[in-house]
């Protein structure tokens, strides 16, 4: 069963506390979404280690219960 973008952002917000979250069903199917992180957890890191964050944030569900994710990450 897809992720819904409620849980996507819960999952984010859970992990990542001060964030913000702009979430965007690309597809209309709930499987594929795009999504812009806001965190004061990314300052002084490098893009990908923002995005490792948010992936981890979701628990290994990227691939499986999340099929897509366009993902854009901001320090805040």
């Amino acid at each position: 069963m897809p992720m819904s973008a409620a849980e996507v952002e819960r999952a984010i917000l859970s992990a990542l506390p001060g964030a913000t979250v702009e979430i965007i069903d690309l597809a209309g199917d709930g499987d594929h979404y795009s999504a812009v992180v806001t965190a004061p957890q990314f300052a002084g890191l490098n893009r990908v280690a923002q995005q490792r964050l948010v992936y981890n944030a979701l628990g290994g569900r990227m691939g499986g219960a999340l099929h897509a994710l366009k993902l854009t990450t901001r320090p805040a």
